[in-house]
């Protein structure tokens, strides 16, 4: 029987029915069960204005690649179940020459979801996230519109400080943040290069000696914020985590007279801020 009998042709048409009918249906299931119910699950959460923008595009991305990966899966598990040869037919198939038309619309929509995810992470970027979300520098790309409280942190083999130049330097292995505020991150280090990660705020900065990475955050409400080292560096980096809390604005102010008090007797020790510190040179190497 001709390729290109009538019978070839309905049997075409019934594969091509099955197959996108049942990618159809079920992408929009998948799609449905990512943005309602994974969604809202998804790391790091929404504690932060920064946070939720990158739970969003996480969510969009997942949502975008479903129908992809289910047209994948579903013309693979299709083609076992009815295109293999049954029996003892050992005779090749019929010759495949490709199909122009499937490659353009293959093309087609593969360059117009990269388009789409370039434009849209670029507009989140810039004007939804305010961009400075990694540690640029002492002069980032963009910066949030505002009064915002500096705090600075600094890493040194193995641990964290936090210090708060408008409370007078006052430092704390703690970080505390009030909520409903903008906090704007000057990241540093002391010995070797560090990586502040803030789960649950969204940021994520190099700390690097002698330099001042920058990072803005935006918080929302109350949490625990979990704060590791993302940075390989040195034998105790596994060990080299703290916990921090976002609190209403009261509490916190109560927090900081506390601190205040307790480091009155200490704060004339502590070196002048700066937003980088140059250790002294230590031992014979001078």
């Amino acid at each position: 029987m001709s390729s290109n009998s009538p019978a070839s042709t309905n049997r075409e048409k019934n594969h091509k029915a099955w197959i996108f009918g049942t990618w159809a249906v079920l992408s929009v299931i998948g799609i449905l069960f990512v943005v309602l119910v994974l969604g809202p699950n998804m790391p790091p959460g929404n504690a932060t204005a920064q946070a939720a923008g990158q739970q969003r595009l996480t969510t969009v991305l997942t949502a975008m690649v479903v129908p992809v990966v289910l047209l994948i899966w579903i013309y693979f598990v299709y083609a076992i179940f009815n295109f293999r040869q049954r029996g003892d037919r050992t005779e090749d198939g019929p010759a495949d020459r490709g199909s122009g038309r499937l490659q353009a619309w293959w093309v087609g929509i593969t360059t117009a979801l990269v388009l789409f995810l370039a434009v849209y992470g670029s507009y989140s970027l810039v004007f939804t996230d305010h961009g400075a979300g990694a540690g640029q520098g002492p002069d980032p790309v963009s910066t949030i519109a505002g009064k915002a409280l500096p705090v600075q942190v600094i890493g040194q083999q193995w641990q964290w400080t936090f210090r708060y130049p408008t409370f007078g330097g006052i430092e704390s292995t703690t970080l505390m943040l009030p909520e409903h505020s903008t906090i704007v991150f000057h990241v540093t280090s002391l010995d070797v290069w560090h990586g502040f990660w803030a789960y649950q705020l969204g940021v994520k900065a190099d700390a690097v000696p002698g330099t001042d990475n920058v990072d803005y955050v935006q918080t929302l409400g109350a949490t625990p914020v979990t704060i590791r080292c993302s940075e390989l560096c040195g034998l105790w980096h596994g060990q080299m985590y703290t916990s921090g809390r976002v609190v209403p604005m009261s509490q916190f102010l109560s927090w900081i007279r506390q601190e205040q008090s307790l480091e009155a007797g200490l704060i004339k020790y502590l070196p002048k801020y700066a937003r980088v510190y140059l250790p002294e040179p230590v031992g014979r190497a001078g």
